[in-house]
């Protein structure tokens, strides 16, 4: 058989592209990404290594400088980047996601302005639609762009913003007046241009220090603060004040599609190591991957890992035919969450005492996963999403 987690029916460019950044993690990120982890580092190298292999420039269509590849290409490229060291994968994560609704929803001119400085990663984008006191609930946002003339006046704070700090460009939600009964249609995406960096980064726009986490170290999660913050009209995603909401909501299937292929490449890592360490640690006179107990476990973590890879395929090709593809993107993004969890989990049974050891890549993965049980919507989240569409497919 092949290996786990090959896709079929991939082009030749599609192949050669997937060969090479896999070449890029295995000698470039995964030597690498333990010292970086553990000293909350910003993989600079890696990142300038990726912007010369063009990859913030992967779905961004050529007449803009980009590469003009899929959704599904950009998976499959975020699958192997998030196998050698998920934070790196995170970097380029909400820059696709921008990068994507600029491209679907922007005017002319927001095309032209920043896509092609995306395509270099000369400009590299951050998501903001959380706030400290809300996160799927997203009708209830309280930041506010008050209209002043040619320009909006917004005041309020938006929370866990990976890429706060290092990106100069956020795309962010707010309520705006537009005089709409239902709450989704008052709510306005704006695109801010800013400096990268931490403090009071333009008048009042403030970016506080990171925040530390238990994993997904390396890159920079932030809150941003508005006080006063004053923006031109014209920088209104699309130019269209209430239909930030849905444009966001496009952004958001692409990120659960991302948080899939995540989950996938981490799922992969570990059953990598879990099968390789079971080869080599012996008990009882014998490899350990001889033992029944452990041979199961990874014939059923290869299982699940091989099932959340072509759900999150699956999502992906839904998403480039330009079919709808919220119920399949959230239950990829649903059971390869729940699958990473589980089969990371049972790598780290395998390792034994081992796997507590910071030296162990494992201990890593196991603080990573995590995040992917909540990234772009929880579990509940998904099912909510899942049943509503199903009940939609199935009205009796």
């Amino acid at each position: 058989m092949a290996r786990l987690a090959r896709t079929a029916g991939l082009s030749d460019v599609q192949q050669e592209i997937l060969s090479t950044v896999r070449s890029f993690v295995d000698k470039e990120i995964i030597p690498h990404a333990q010292a970086l982890e553990h000293a909350d580092e910003y993989p600079a190298e890696i990142v300038e290594g990726m912007k010369e292999m063009g990859l913030f420039g992967l779905t961004i269509p050529e007449e803009y400088g980009g590469l003009g590849e899929s959704l599904l290409t950009y998976a499959l490229v975020v699958e192997e980047i998030a196998r050698g060291w998920m934070s790196v994968s995170g970097v380029i994560n909400t820059h696709f996601i921008v990068a994507h609704m600029i491209k679907q929803h922007g005017t002319p001119e927001q095309k032209q302005h920043f896509l092609p400085r995306m395509a270099t990663g000369e400009v590299r984008g951050s998501f903001s639609m959380s706030e400290p006191d809300l996160g799927s609930d997203v009708a209830a946002i309280k930041t506010r762009a008050k209209r002043e003339g040619d320009d909006y006046v917004i005041d309020g704070a938006k929370m866990w913003l990976t890429n706060g700090g290092s990106s100069n460009l956020i795309a962010l939600l707010v309520k705006t007046d537009e005089g709409a009964e239902k709450a989704h249609q008052n709510l306005t995406t704006f695109l801010v241009e800013k400096p990268s960096g931490f403090g009071e980064v333009l008048p009042g726009l403030t970016i506080p220090g990171k925040i530390d986490k238990m994993g997904y170290k390396g890159v920079d999660t932030t809150e941003a603060v508005f006080d006063g913050f004053t923006i031109g009209a014209d920088k209104v995603l699309g130019e269209a004040p209430g239909k930030g909401f849905s444009y966001m909501m496009d952004g958001v299937e692409v990120g659960r599609v991302n948080v899939a292929a995540r989950a996938c490449g981490i799922a992969i890592r570990s059953f990598e190591l879990a099968i390789a360490y079971s080869q080599q640690r012996s008990t009882f006179g014998k490899p350990i991957a001889q033992h029944q107990a452990i041979a199961f476990k990874l014939a059923e973590m290869a299982t699940k890992v091989e099932a959340a890879h072509l759900m999150m395929v699956n999502a992906a090709r839904l998403k480039d035919s330009g079919a709808r593809n919220d119920v399949e993107a959230g239950m990829a993004k649903l059971i390869a969450s729940e699958y990473c969890a589980e089969v990371t989990q049972e790598a780290f049974r395998i390792h034994g005492g081992y796997g507590y050891s910071k030296e162990y890549e494992i201990e890593r993965l196991m603080r990573e996963a995590p995040f992917l049980l909540i990234g772009e919507g929880t579990s509940e989240i998904q099912k909510t999403i899942i049943s509503r569409g199903l009940l939609r497919e199935y009205q009796a």
